[in-house]
């Protein structure tokens, strides 16, 4: 009976709406287009590096990325470690010119003429020892995002459809304390329990902490009439810490502001750079894109975690998107779900459950044995992430005016 009454509200959800003669495919990317992985240049780690590497016009791995990207010709897409250049014309407009608008082993040219990018907590200095190894460094982990300079790991979207600009909200500088019954770090005590343990942040440090390691985007886009807000981030890796679990409760939280901003009702705290409070209404359309760093299942999954979005009446994960490469990882049936090399779900395309059909996704992974494995087969070939995308079906609500 449960399952009928499902089954009813849906088909009367979708009654509500009509078609579009309208399909958007839309992907994420973590590229690692960041200046440690270009130490043959012999140049500091810096953002002009990957400024160099796209002036050069001719880097194996850049034209790697770009081939995926025609290959699989995203209508929207969000990169994850492409570190922030200000000057678009040296950042991602210098890569959609020289290596997008460019044919790449025989695949058709790409355009995508609305581009956007902002600045990222990475590497940005503050004066504390946040690490608490004796040093505040300025850099690394006592950044308000770790990073060796600013904008490293930096994010860009890009879209053939047009970007509402003037729409745009960032939370880069959001306080992590300022959300109700934020996950606090804390050392535990000998006797292991945290209630007898010690702050791992000073108070001043945990009053100036930004909860974004990177930064958090709502980034609307329209597609013939439709709005459609795209959510990106890129949460910090939940590891490279210690008892603390400082970055694992960073992970959570950076995870659950966006679920909160999705969720109507419960966002009401939440307030974007520009100082407005702001949350999602009702019926919005949204994608929800980027490298989260959380596991949904195996050894690497953290409970309660990346459920607050996968398990969102909100969102709809009903079509996990697949390869054969990513299969090919292990024994188990939930490899084929992976999206990094070191075995996990790690990227996410996740749309709203209202105004879309989702027609089809997948993972750009290759197996071993195809023509194409040369585009993933390590780091250097392109990444050790890959693409992820989902084609859906817009709808128009017969009641809802955009």
């Amino acid at each position: 009976m449960k399952t009928l009454i499902i089954g009813l509200s849906l088909a009367s959800f979708v009654a509500s709406f009509t078609t579009l003669a309208q399909t958007l495919k839309v992907a994420t990317f973590n590229v690692s287009m960041e200046s440690t992985n270009y130490t043959s240049l012999g140049m500091a780690p810096s953002d002009k590096v990957l400024a160099q590497v796209l002036s050069s016009k001719d880097n194996l791995q850049v034209r790697n990325i770009a081939e995926i990207i025609q290959r699989v010709n995203p209508d929207i897409l969000l990169l994850n470690e492409f570190d922030y250049i200000a000057d678009k014309s040296k950042g991602i407009d210098a890569f959609v010119k020289h290596f997008l608008n460019v044919p790449q082993a025989g695949q058709g040219a790409v355009d995508y003429p609305y581009t956007y990018v902002a600045a990222v907590n990475t590497g940005v200095p503050t004066e504390f020892d946040l690490d608490n190894n004796g040093k505040a460094e300025k850099f690394g982990g006592d950044a308000y995002g770790y990073g060796l300079y600013p904008g490293q790991y930096g994010m860009a979207i890009l879209s053939k459809y047009p970007i509402e600009y003037e729409q745009i909200r960032t939370f880069q500088m959001f306080k992590w304390h300022h959300m109700p019954n934020a996950q606090i770090p804390v050392l535990p005590a000998e006797d292991g329990s945290i209630e007898n343990g010690e702050p791992w942040y000073s108070e001043e440090e945990w009053t100036s902490l930004r909860l974004s390691s990177k930064s958090h985007w709502d980034v609307p886009v329209k597609v013939n009439g439709s709005l459609v807000h795209v959510l990106a981030m890129h949460p910090t890796p939940p590891n490279f810490d210690g008892e603390e679990d400082r970055n694992g409760k960073r992970n959570h939280d950076e995870i659950r502001l966006m679920a909160d901003y999705l969720t109507p009702g419960t966002g009401s705290y939440i307030y974007d750079d520009a100082g407005h409070k702001a949350s999602l209404p009702k019926n919005t359309r949204f994608v929800l894109v980027g490298d989260f760093n959380a596991a949904d299942i195996g050894d690497k999954h953290r409970p309660d975690v990346i459920e607050q979005l996968t398990e969102s009446p909100y969102v709809n994960n009903r079509l996990i998107p697949t390869s054969e490469g990513g299969a090919a990882l292990s024994e188990q049936d939930y490899s084929r779900r992976f999206t990094a090399y070191w075995g996990a779900r790690a990227d996410y395309v996740l749309p709203s459950t209202y105004g879309f059909n989702v027609q089809d996704a997948g993972v750009f992974w290759p197996p071993s044995d195809s023509p194409l494995y040369r585009l993933v087969k390590d780091r250097n070939a392109s990444s050790d992430h890959r693409m992820v995308w989902v084609t859906l079906e817009v709808l128009e609500s017969e009641d809802h005016n955009e």
